[in-house]
Formats: structure tokens, C-alpha cells, sequence
């Protein structure tokens, strides 16, 4: 018999009754019912219950055994009372008669539970990573992480992709987050810098002559963390393809995660249809370029509703260029405390509060009427109030709210008909220049969509967002890039001879329930539109040949047309394991402030290492 064990503890069945098998794996619990020990014995594949009686040889060492203490047992198979069956185990018809114990590996007290899934500190689930990734929701993420990479280098071997590895140790490259460099010890003062993406790389490999290239690519990033991004490295599913347009990048990606969502979702439905839409469109609809479309609301422009209106404050910022009124319609959320709590959280948000209006239903009568129309209001003598509120009927839909009041009962109408929206519904109004409230409508969208249980749970929802502008302006008015700056622009070089904020750019992002997963672009191969683009951008050329050099080389000798696109392997684990940290999915992730707790790292150099490198550390003022 082998050493340690003879089957796993995920492997006996009630064939197995009556066999001497050997066991190893941890002590996930011990219960003594009546002097009768019972030991629930895991390892990575499952759990098998071993029973150990006075009667047995190993039941004095059997007493001793604590939590996660690490063991072998030697024992029978034996078929359990039909009473004390557990169909929730695969092994839950049989227990094996404990007849010898080894203990392999003693576990002093231990500094969080491993049995159950209790909340405890991220401090103490990080220093005991080891401790923590035994729990059973932590390891099923961890095998789940592990088949999703397997299942996507299927795919791509399917596809007729080749697997290729880039260099770690590289230069610095602008990729929108600050480089990890590392000092020479054979070049003093000079630095390399770990990779945020194999850009330049991918596209050399193109240049080489290779058609489709893919890798699990680790990535380095010095960024601030967040709930779906880690502070430090992650890893994606890096791609790129000769002589493909746009579509035929999309035609590659949407099979392999379609099919990935569908073979770990757990069951939930996966869209077939990966709609198109705009930057701009997903900036005006959802207020953001990363729109989760489970949530059915759609914002709409409604500023002519309010522009001359008695409701100044939107009048009077409808007269300045560049501005616009917006609305955020709210299904279902038509209710006086409702719409208090949703203008609190705009002010939360550091904007002055956002107006509603909520819609309800009142009996036509005169009383109603006078309570509808101020006729002080300049909107009160407009003659088509008749038709919004016909004496005729029995019941009138009436906007209330101190913005209704305001504009009047006809403008009121209008939008309500413009959003779609009835009896017990509600919208929300934001204005000023669109880039001044816009992330903050988009939060808005999210938190009425969550609160009044519009979002669909069962769902993956994907689409792919195209046509991103290539610049933008920083916050001291310098154009820069927006997005990636290898990209081709939408027009070639006759693009980026006009007006460098209306160039859009061959760029596109896949999105799913509110995360981006997928960045990608159709590469700029051209030397003199990369020039001219990097120039808009502040970058003279003997820069960008210094500091793109081998790229700016290689785009001299025969470049391809080619493309590609990257896809967050940590995002999308998150979204399948349905956690809402990206550190559940990660095997050793840092803490909040990029610190290893386990590890200690980062760590202090020793004066010899600095010596080596020719570096010294000087105290931050």
C-alpha cells in the first residue's frame, strides 16, 4: 500500500465497503458523540468521515487529534445507518473504521477558524493566507481559477493560436500607471521596468511573421487598489492577430468568453448578442464606458423641457455653452422618501442634490386641478394644459415635487412621455456640463437600479464599447492620450490634422455587468501616423524613437495590419466565483496598501544589496 494513502478522501463509495484503504489529509473537525469519536478527514478533493470507537487500536491517539492537525488513517470502508446518510457528500454513504493513526503534522493554535466561513479581519486572513486559502469557498476559487485559465488556452489552441512567452524585464512604456523598475547591477544608474502588458512585444511577434499569438500573461501595474483591481500585478489572456480589422478581433474573443461564462457560470443565463455600443452613447446612457446592462435604466437628454422654464436653476445653466439637462428615469421608485434618499446621495457624492419628479395618480376634479396649476406660474397660462388635463376623464397622472411645481404641468407631461414612465415611477435630474456630473449619474444609475430591484442577477450581460476618442485633456488643459497610444486613429493620418478631442481612435473595451474585461485595439503599424500621433500627444519623434525604439525599428521591415486585446483573468474569475473582492480570487494577494503580510514585503534592502546596485535610500522630506 502506498505510504500515505490508497484512495482520496473524495474517491470511497458504497462499492467500496468492506476494503482496507489508507487515508490522508487534514482534521476538519472532530465530534465526540457518547465516546464515539468522529472525524471528518479533508484534503483537496473532499471529505470522508472516519469513526474511531474504544474498541479500536488507534482511539487513544484518535483523542488527541485536533483541528487541522495533518494525519494518515488506516481503516475499513463500512456502509452508513440509511439514517446517517449525507447526501450532501459524494462519500456521504459510507465512513471508514479507524484502526491506526499517524499523525503527520502537529497545527499549534490556530489564528482564524478554517471550518465554516466566518468574516474575519483581511489583516489576519492575509498574514495566515495559508490558513485561509483551506477554507472551502477560498480553495473551490482557486480551482475555479485554475480551470477558467485552462479553459481559455483550450480554446485558444483551437482557434489556431500559438502560445508564446514575452520578457518580464523590459523598458518603461506609457500604459496609463506608474512602472515597477528594477535596478541593473551591470548597468549602474539605469533601470529596467517590469512589464504592464506585453504591448510592444505582441506586436513584434506580429512583425516577425507569427500570425496568432496568445499567453496568460502576468502584468505589473503601481496603482491604487481597488475592489476589482489588485494593487500590484495581475494576470490576463494577452492576444494578437495579422491582417484583422476590428471585427475580426471581436469574431475571436466572443466565443472564447461566451463560451468560458457559460461553462462556469453556475447555470446563469450568458447574452449571445454582444451589442456595439459608442463611447459616447455609453457615457450618455449609463455614465460610463463600462456599463453593467443588466440594469434596464437609460439616462436621456431632456434639456428643451427646461430650457425657458420656471424652474431657474436649469434655465439659467442652459444658457451657457456646453451644458445639458439629463434625466435618470427610476421604474417603480415614485415615492416621496425614495427620491429624499436618492438626492442625499448625490450630495454624498459632492454634488449639490439632484431634482426629481415622481408620478401619481389623482381624481380629475377642480380641487386637484387648482393643486396642480400655480396660477402665478408662467407656465399656467400655456392653453394646452387642457390636454394633459382633461376635465373628461376620471383619473390625471400628475408629476409632484417641487421641480413639477415649478416647470408646469404640460413640461411635466412631456418628459414623463419622453421617458416612458407612469403611475408610481420617478426620474432624477442632473445638469451642467456633462463631464462635471457624469461619473456621478452613472453611480446614481447603479444605486436606484440595486435599490428598487431592477437588476437582473441571472445574467451576464456583455457588450463590446468602440469608437473611444483617442486624447483627452489632462487637468492642466495638455492633450494626452485617453487611451492606448499604439492605437490606430479612425481615418488614418487625415484624422490627426484636425481637431486632435474629435479623433477617434480603433479602440474597444468588452464590458460585463459593470466590470471591464476586455481592452483591446487595431494597432497604429504605420511609422509616419505613429509619429504624428505620439507628436499631438507631446512626444517628439527622437523620443518615441528613444523610447519605442525596437517597435519604431521593426515597423520599417514589412508591418503587418494587426490587432489583439487583453482579457482580465482575475475580473472574470470574480465574476464567476460571484465575489465582489478581486483578492477571493487571487491565491496570495496584497493588502489595501500593496503590502505582502505574509511575505513582509515590500522589505528593506540590505546595505550590501545597495552596494551592489549602487543605490542608496534617501529619507522622504
Amino acid at each position: 500500500m502506498h505510504a500515505y494513502r490508497s484512495q482520496t478522501c473524495a474517491a470511497l463509495r458504497k462499492g467500496d465497503v468492506g476494503e482496507t484503504v489508507r487515508l490522508s489529509g487534514w482534521v476538519h473537525r472532530v465530534r465526540d458523540h457518547g465516546g464515539v469519536l468522529f472525524i471528518d478527514l479533508r484534503d483537496h478533493y473532499g471529505i470522508t468521515q472516519v469513526i474511531c470507537d474504544p474498541d479500536s487500536p488507534a482511539f487513544s491517539e484518535a483523542e488527541k487529534v485536533r483541528s487541522e492537525w495533518c494525519i494518515r488513517v488506516d481503516g475499513t470502508v463500512k456502509a452508513r445507518d440509511e439514517s446517517l446518510v449525507n447526501p450532501r457528500l459524494p462519500t456521504g454513504e459510507i465512513e471508514v473504521y479507524c484502526r491506526e493513526i499517524e499523525v503527520l503534522g502537529r497545527a499549534a493554535e490556530l489564528p482564524l477558524p478554517v471550518f465554516g466561513e466566518p468574516d474575519y479581519p483581511e489583516e489576519t486572513r492575509l498574514r495566515y493566507r495559508f490558513l485561509d486559502l483551506r477554507r472551502e469557498s477560498l480553495h473551490a476559487n482557486m480551482v475555479l481559477r485554475s480551470d477558467v485559465v485552462r479553459d481559455l488556452r483550450e480554446r485558444m489552441w483551437d482557434q489556431g493560436f500559438n502560445e508564446y512567452q514575452t520578457p518580464i524585464l523590459t523598458a518603461s512604456s506609457p500604459e496609463g500607471a506608474r512602472d515597477f523598475l528594477v535596478p541593473s547591477r551591470l548597468h549602474p544608474g539605469k533601470f529596467y521596468a517590469l512589464p504592464q502588458a506585453p504591448q510592444q512585444f505582441k506586436q513584434l511577434i506580429m512583425v516577425s511573421g507569427f500570425d496568432r499569438y496568445f499567453q496568460i500573461a502576468p502584468c505589473f501595474r503601481d496603482e491604487d487598489p481597488r475592489a476589482d483591481r489588485s494593487p500590484t500585478d495581475f494576470y490576463q489572456l494577452d492576444l494578437e492577430m495579422s491582417f484583422v480589422e476590428q471585427e475580426d478581433v471581436f469574431a475571436t474573443i466572443e466565443p472564447v468568453m461566451r463560451g468560458c461564462f457559460e461553462r462556469f457560470g453556475g447555470g446563469r443565463k450568458v447574452d449571445q448578442v454582444f451589442p456595439r455600443i459608442s463611447y459616447a452613447e455609453a457615457a450618455l446612457k449609463y455614465g460610463t464606458d463600462k456599463p453593467d446592462l443588466r440594469n434596464p435604466i437609460e439616462m436621456q437628454v431632456v434639456s428643451k423641457h427646461f430650457a425657458g422654464s420656471g424652474f431657474a436653476i436649469f434655465a439659467s445653466l442652459l444658457e451657457k455653452d456646453g451644458t445639458e439637462i439629463r434625466a435618470i428615469p427610476a421604474p417603480g421608485g415614485g415615492s416621496r422618501k425614495f427620491c429624499d434618499r436618492m438626492n442625499k446621495f448625490a450630495q454624498e457624492q459632492g454634488l449639490p442634490g439632484m431634482g426629481y419628479i415622481f408620478w401619481r395618480e389623482v381624481e380629475a376634479n377642480q380641487e386637484n386641478r387648482d393643486k396642480i396649476v400655480d396660477p402665478r406660474s408662467r407656465e399656467a397660462d400655456s392653453r394646452e394644459i387642457d390636454e394633459i388635463l382633461d376635465p373628461r376623464d376620471r383619473t390625471w397622472i400628475v408629476g409632484a415635487g417641487p421641480l413639477a411645481k415649478n416647470i408646469g404641468p404640460k413640461r411635466t407631461e412631456e418628459i414623463r412621455r419622453q421617458l416612458g414612465l407612469g403611475v408610481g415611477d420617478a426620474a432624477f435630474f442632473l445638469g451642467g456640463r456633462p463631464s462635471e456630473f457624469e461619473v456621478v449619474a452613472g453611480r446614481a444609475r447603479t444605486v436606484i437600479g440595486e435599490e428598487l430591484g431592477l437588476i437582473d442577477k441571472d445574467r451576464f450581460a456583455f457588450a463590446w464599447i468602440v469608437d473611444f476618442p483617442m486624447y483627452e485633456k489632462d487637468d492642466e488643459g495638455r492633450i494626452d492620450f485617453s487611451h492606448n497610444p499604439f492605437s490606430m486613429p479612425q481615418g488614418g493620418m487625415a484624422a490627426l490634422e484636425g481637431d486632435p478631442l474629435g479623433v477617434l481612435g480603433y479602440q474597444y473595451d468588452l464590458s460585463c455587468n459593470g466590470y471591464e474585461l476586455v481592452s483591446g485595439a487595431i494597432r497604429n503599424h504605420r511609422p509616419e501616423i505613429m509619429f504624428k500621433a505620439f507628436e499631438i500627444a507631446g512626444y517628439p519623434e527622437e523620443e518615441v524613437r528613444s523610447r519605442f525604439g525596437g517597435m519604431v525599428n521593426a515597423f520599417q521591415y514589412g508591418a503587418p495590419p494587426h490587432g489583439g486585446c487583453a482579457a482580465g483573468i482575475d475580473r472574470m474569475v470574480m465574476l464567476l466565483a460571484d465575489e465582489q473582492n478581486i483578492r477571493e480570487v487571487i491565491m496570495f494577494p496584497m493588502n489595501q496598501q500593496a503590502q505582502d503580510l505574509m511575505m513582509n514585503a515590500p522589505s528593506e534592502p540590505t546595505s550590501e544589496q545597495l552596494r551592489d546596485l549602487g543605490l542608496r535610500v534617501l529619507p522622504r522630506d
